[in-house]
């Protein structure tokens, strides 16, 4: 396991600013307005030769009720708890405020160590918030830069006598789809999005998935803005776990923030393997619902449509029944993929899910010999023959695939350019069915074969103006 430092502090102290320095990418969200941290987010720090993990926390509020920022105060602290330190951060140039001192004394209090870091210490600016800091009672503050990287090799000083160094693992940040057959491990663990509509319950979920509170959650609409990635084991697999931002129709989207948020979650279904799309049982399939599911199918990724809220559904019979009839309806693309009703609540079907998406990363997967494919490319061709466009007859001579995660197949055949796409959509349809990969995206490509003449496209040489010349003085002396 290893050592795990909390940044924590008021808003807009450059807490996220600071996690991005050290993780070396822009994994957090940054705006000029405070508080737009509110979920935890961990990654993978590197500060000369230590090796450590970061933990991005919400500013803290002076607030201990059931309010959003009570509730995001209390998952700071639980991420002091955990962690084996803590960095508590304060802005230099605005000095010590009454809010310092009164988290400083909570961390004192805390029992674990504690390292005080001034940002935005560069320049003049912040000499006199240096000074100040000193009275806090933890310690020698450390002057800061997050924006300018300044003072990074004094907290690696620090940090060095509090870790032991691990060995350095590259973090997995997207996924090998044309690589060797997929093994999932723990440092390769099965990659998992989230995504749906605001207050589908999303959090809810992956909180009750790996069964701690981790994520902030509650009534109000819009609360995760960051994609989390939560690493975890699920009934013995390896997997991380991706929480996303509310994706809203694009003309709702005004706020810079929200569509910061927005992006950061189409991100995350890029790196995802397997996205599960998550619809509120009393609204599903709105066209925000397909737009996000169609949006899963383009990127290539495997697709399991979970509908929540289902322990409050009066109808259940019938509803599923309408359910399962508009998904076929709706997103033909994803014919076949599961559909699995659960209660993020109480837990109920989340075994159904994690079957669903075993089985939809296994299909995802899929590798058919040729042998087979051209066995049953013969089959469909005599089933159903491709049209002769003008007259023209297309041939479809030889079929292999090329890749996996999707798969994806290629048909070499004459005139590909003529072969109407619903004959692609009848041999797609029949690799689904025949194949068993019910659900999963299946790419098809049509490529010309090569003719057997070999001057058919090479183009007629012509006469030198030397030649030309040479031909008229015979001509003409002739």
């Amino acid at each position: 396991m290893s050592f795990t430092l909390a940044i924590v502090g008021r808003p807009n102290v450059g807490k996220s600013t600071l996690f991005n320095r050290l993780v070396g990418r822009k994994l957090a969200l940054v705006d000029d307005q405070p508080g737009v941290t509110r979920d935890l987010r961990e990654g993978d720090a590197r500060l000369g030769p230590l090796r450590f993990t970061v933990v991005d926390t919400a500013g803290l509020e002076d607030a201990t009720d059931d309010s959003l920022q009570g509730r995001m105060r209390r998952l700071t602290e639980h991420a002091v708890e955990m962690a084996d330190a803590a960095l508590f951060v304060i802005d230099a140039r605005a000095g010590v405020t009454a809010a310092d001192e009164y988290f400083a004394d909570i961390l004192r209090k805390s029992g674990k160590p504690v390292l005080l870091g001034c940002n935005k210490a560069e320049g003049n600016a912040g000499q006199s918030g240096m000074l100040e800091a000193f009275g806090l009672g933890l310690g020698e503050p450390i002057g800061l830069s997050a924006e300018h990287g300044e003072g990074m090799s004094d907290l690696a000083a620090e940090l060095a006598p509090l870790i032991e160094a691990k060995p350095d693992e590259e973090a997995e940040t997207d996924v090998d789809v044309e690589g060797e057959d997929r093994v999932i491990s723990r440092s390769k663990p099965l990659q998992i999005a989230v995504v749906g509509r605001p207050n589908a319950g999303k959090s809810t979920l992956i909180n009750q998935i790996i069964g701690e509170d981790r994520l902030l959650t509650g009534p109000e609409a819009g609360i995760t803005r960051d994609a989390i990635a939560l690493p975890f084991e699920w009934d013995g697999v390896p997997m991380k776990i991706f929480d996303t931002a509310g994706m809203r129709k694009r003309a709702k989207v005004q706020e810079k923030l929200e569509k910061l948020s927005v992006a950061d979650g189409l991100r995350a279904v890029k790196f995802a393997e397997v996205v599960v799309v998550l619809l509120d049982a009393a609204i599903p399939f709105e066209t925000q619902d397909l737009r996000i599911a169609d949006l899963a199918e383009r990127e290539g990724r495997a697709v399991v449509v979970a509908v929540n809220k289902w322990d409050i559904e009066p109808e259940k019979q019938q509803k599923l029944k309408d359910l399962r009839q508009g998904f076929e309806k709706l997103l033909p693309q994803l014919r076949g993929a599961p559909l699995i009703t659960v209660s993020a609540k109480t837990g109920k079907g989340l075994d159904r899910l994690h079957a669903a998406i075993m089985k939809a990363h296994e299909t995802w997967n899929t590798r058919v010999s040729t042998a087979k494919l051209n066995q049953w490319l013969g089959g469909m061709i005599e089933a159903h023959p491709p049209p002769a466009p003008g007259g023209r007859r297309i041939k479809l001579r030889y079929m292999t695939q090329a890749k996996t995660r999707p798969p994806g197949f290629v048909v070499m055949c004459s005139h590909p350019d003529k072969l109407p796409e619903a004959y692609s959509r009848y041999l797609v349809n029949g690799l689904r069915e025949d194949f068993d990969m019910p659900g999963t995206p299946i790419r098809l490509w049509m490529r010309s074969q090569a003719d057997d003449n070999p001057y058919k496209n090479r183009k007629k040489s012509t006469p030198s103006r030397l030649n030309k010349h040479v031909r008229k003085g015979e001509t003409k002396n002739g």
